[in-house]
């Protein structure tokens, strides 16, 4: 398997790895309950370095964002950053994706650490020589620093931290060492996040426990990102999104600018817009679990099958989110969970926002 720069830190620390995406990553540390509250109440560190990073440079940078990205990228200034998704001809996605505008000809993408070979060669082979595309996932390590005094933390190592707006990027001097600093995150809760040289990593990681410490900063694994994305409703590729489901389905119209013909996918989306068959929904579970793949039932008749749940630490209760047909659902709701159907009731995502609970 493939280890980041920091796996030698995670095993120092007592983590319990596991293989995610074919990287060595830890799960959890003190444990995922323990870790998600951290997050939520103080601060948490995430190693991400197995996620990929793709620089596209050259005059014609941003006429190939615009092309093979959904969001309108020819809006971003230098210095600002949004959330996009990569379509497909048939109005599918391939990834969804954060693009960083770092200056007038030069964009750096992130992409999930299941689909960034897949996303490289995808942005190279349509790029058509109109720009320099690198991948320089193994350049960087990727540090995540979430959490209500995320802001607090960073600023003693970054000053520069303290000034960045949300969706906004800046390169910095990180303990003495050139880095991208980016107020983006994947938790629901104020954060940052550090593209930091590979080499670097282990020193920026340990500092940044160093000077957490009094704030309560904990490292943080795979466990309980997955139950603060879950709350938050941030879709997991593979789960919410893939190449078969539509962006217009699971609630991503604002990410969709059909202002470009020439963008891929362009008429596929233009139809899926007018009437989009499924719906993404949060439920509130009864007595078990729904896990991925349990079907949801109205009434008894199956319409749809849960994407992602687990136990919500913030309720203290089962939560789902499930694709289901839109208009099918009824006031009958249930899921099945391992043969049983478990009563179910519809509620508005997120499940958390910042400051208080939704569910």
């Amino acid at each position: 398997m493939n280890k980041t720069p920091l796996h030698a830190c995670h095993v120092a620390a007592g983590a319990r790895m596991v293989e995610f995406a074919g990287w060595d990553m830890p799960v959890q540390y003190s444990g995922v309950v323990d870790e998600h509250r951290a997050v939520r109440e103080n601060v948490g560190l995430f190693d991400v370095s197995h996620m990929g990073e793709v620089e596209l440079t050259g005059a014609g940078a941003e006429s190939v964002c615009c092309r093979l990205f959904a969001n309108d990228a020819a809006k971003l200034a230098p210095g600002k950053a949004q959330y996009s998704l990569i379509p497909n001809d048939e109005g599918g996605v391939v990834d969804d994706i954060i693009v960083y505008r770092l200056a007038e000809e030069r964009f750096l993408v992130c992409v999930n650490a299941s689909n960034a070979a897949k996303d490289f060669e995808w942005i190279r082979d349509r790029s058509a020589d109109e720009c320099t595309v690198v991948d320089r996932s193994n350049e960087f390590a990727l540090i995540a620093v979430q959490g209500p005094k995320a802001e607090n933390l960073l600023g003693r190592l970054v000053p520069a931290a303290t000034d960045l707006a949300r969706f906004s990027c800046a390169e910095v001097m990180v303990s003495g060492h050139e880095a991208i600093i980016a107020r983006t995150g994947y938790t629901g809760e104020d954060g940052f996040e550090l593209f930091v040289e590979a080499a670097r990593a282990s020193q920026v990681w340990n500092e940044l426990l160093e000077h957490g410490d009094p704030l309560g900063v904990r490292p943080i694994g795979l466990g309980a990102r997955d139950t603060l994305r879950l709350e938050a409703a941030l879709p997991l590729y593979g789960h919410e999104l893939d190449d078969s489901i539509s962006p217009f389905e699971v609630g991503l119209d604002w990410v969709v600018k059909l202002n470009r013909p020439q963008m891929t996918g362009y008429e596929a989306l233009a139809r899926a817009k007018k009437s989009p068959s499924r719906a993404l929904i949060g439920l509130l579970v009864d007595k078990g679990i729904a896990r991925e793949g349990c079907s949801v039932l109205a009434s008894g008749i199956r319409i749809g099958v849960v994407t992602s749940g687990t136990h919500s630490p913030t309720l203290g209760r089962a939560v789902a989110i499930a694709l289901v047909d839109r208009g099918a659902v009824t006031d009958d709701l249930a899921v099945d969970v391992r043969g049983k159907a478990r009563p179910a009731k519809a509620t508005d995502l997120p499940f958390y926002v910042r400051g208080g609970s939704t569910g």
